[in-house]
């Protein structure tokens, strides 16, 4: 079975080819025999109700600076000439994010769209979370600076970031006296409408922020992210260090209470961030992790991706 496999992601040539999820999907593909076309959001368009994007053949190959070759541009209606999208494309998860799952949307599920584009709307990364009763820590979402004030009295260490941020962009942490806290609220409302999300402060990151990949609801590998020094972000390109990782009784019971929802909302390849005993954000758009696992583990976790979307077709 080989399925004409259309990527909508971020700049093929600007990836690194040792870190990109992506990458290892249209490799995994690829191998499978999979026909693969290469095409950004930009190019996107509807016209009449039906979808399509110019796109370009990709070949891909584990070669630096030579790592993907496209051939010539070609007009692909989404819903009749192709049988999967791959929608990748980073956050942030803007309007114009959006507006691409509205007009995928339109296509699924008779072309297969991973993930899910109405169920990636419906399910922002941190409000999502929220969904699951007892798996957060202490959590705010609000504008309303005595909210937050108030919620810095009752925690004294908080974390404040965007709520529809990406890649530990944005994220502070806010102790007790500290004088910033108006300030980056002031910040934060200059730059967007939208409320930011708190949460106490939890100590334990100091052991590491775990990665969990979950294919089709069920979890299949994980890599524990430890901050550098002076840092309270774990995520890898802001120095934070990678360490093979197994998953505790408390991480199997969590992916266990989200799993069946992942799965029921079409929601195949999903990462998850736990720090101790809790979760703090599910992502849906573009989860990335899987080289990493991969090369602690001796897994092969875009191979399970693919045997899911297989399944379905």
């Amino acid at each position: 079975m080989s399925l004409r496999t259309a990527i909508q992601m971020d700049p093929v040539h600007s990836i690194n080819i040792n870190g990109d999820s992506t990458f290892a999907l249209g490799l995994e593909a690829q191998s499978r025999g999979h026909e693969l076309f290469y095409y950004e959001p930009k190019d996107l368009s509807m016209r009449d109700g039906r979808v399509y994007a110019r796109a370009r053949p990709l070949t891909l190959r584990r070669e630096h600076g030579n790592h993907a070759t496209l051939g010539g541009e070609q007009r692909l209606a989404l819903d009749s000439d192709v049988d999967v999208v791959l929608m990748r494309q980073d956050p942030p998860f803007d309007m114009s994010y959006i507006t691409t799952t509205h007009m995928l949307e339109l296509i699924h599920p008779g072309t297969l769209v991973v993930n899910n584009p109405s169920e990636v709307r419906n399910a922002p990364e941190k409000l999502f979370a929220l969904r699951f009763e007892g798996v957060l820590p202490p959590t705010l979402i609000s504008r309303d600076p005595r909210e937050i004030r108030a919620f810095r009295e009752e925690f004294k260490d908080i974390i404040v970031k965007p709520l529809f941020g990406n890649g530990g962009m944005g994220v502070f942490r806010i102790r007790e006296g500290d004088e910033n806290l108006a300030s980056l609220l002031e910040m934060f409302g200059q730059m967007n409408r939208e409320p930011v999300i708190v949460q106490k402060y939890l100590p334990e990151v100091r052991r590491g922020d775990k990665r969990i990949i979950l294919v089709d609801g069920l979890a299949v590998g994980a890599i524990n992210r430890v901050p550098a020094a002076g840092e309270a972000r774990s995520n890898m390109h802001v120095g934070g260090r990678p360490e093979k990782s197994t998953l505790t009784k408390r991480e199997q019971e969590i992916c266990e209470m989200i799993g069946p929802e992942l799965k029921a909302r079409g929601l195949i390849f999903v990462g998850i961030d736990v720090i101790g005993d809790y979760l703090t954000e599910i992502n849906v758009t573009s989860p990335t992790g899987i080289q990493e696992i991969d090369r602690y583990d001796g897994s092969n976790l875009a191979a399970l991706v693919w045997d899911a979307i297989e399944a379905r077709r």
